[in-house]
């Protein structure tokens, strides 16, 4: 099922990224820049949900959208946390937890899949949650502006922070669950 309607979505994530990137590097005023990466991030985070949603209902699920749909996630999420890096609205150390984080649980899960051990690192509610935080802290500190009496930087970056220990915290919940496979199979 390389080419159904939930993989063309999910390639169109990956397709897309260039375009927030880019949107940096225009030359209007930052305030239009921000608001145009935050729009186009939340449309392009929007195909995660409708990909999934689709796959399901139209029973198009497939080995390789299951692959390639983390793959765009982490495409999607590690493009914007370096163009916040780049604008300072977010710091080193919390780019690096979060990217690192995605990079060791990758790893992870091919080798599981690789010893037959999937089901040890399958998603769980506390991945979906640290990648909901993830998305909304990002969407806010793309604005990096106020709505009204909020002011987006300042809630993007709490939220960041909280993403950053739920991001520490799956990443803990994931390599416990699947040290019984590894300790069975380093014998």
């Amino acid at each position: 099922m390389f080419l159904t309607l939930p993989t063309l979505l999910t390639w169109a994530r990956i397709l897309s990224i260039p375009l927030i990137v880019g949107v940096f590097y225009l030359p209007w005023p930052i305030t239009k820049i921000n608001l145009v990466a935050s729009i186009l991030f939340v449309l392009v985070a929007l195909t995660d949900w409708a990909d999934g949603w689709l796959a399901r209902r139209l029973n198009q699920t497939s080995s390789f959208g299951a692959f390639l749909d983390p793959v765009a996630d982490k495409f999607l999420v590690c493009a914007s946390l370096l163009i916040l890096l780049q604008y300072e609205r977010v710091s080193t150390p919390v780019a690096l937890i979060i990217i690192g984080r995605e990079i060791a649980i990758s790893a992870l899960r091919e080798w599981m899949a690789q010893i037959g051990a999937s089901r040890s690192v399958a998603v769980h509610m506390l991945g979906k949650l640290k990648t909901a935080a993830q998305m909304v802290a990002i969407v806010l500190l793309l604005y990096d502006g106020d709505v009204g009496p909020i002011h987006t930087h300042l809630w993007g970056t709490w939220l960041i922070y909280i993403a950053c220990g739920l991001t520490i915290w799956s990443m803990a919940y994931y390599l416990q669950k699947s040290l019984p496979d590894i300790r069975a199979k380093a014998r």
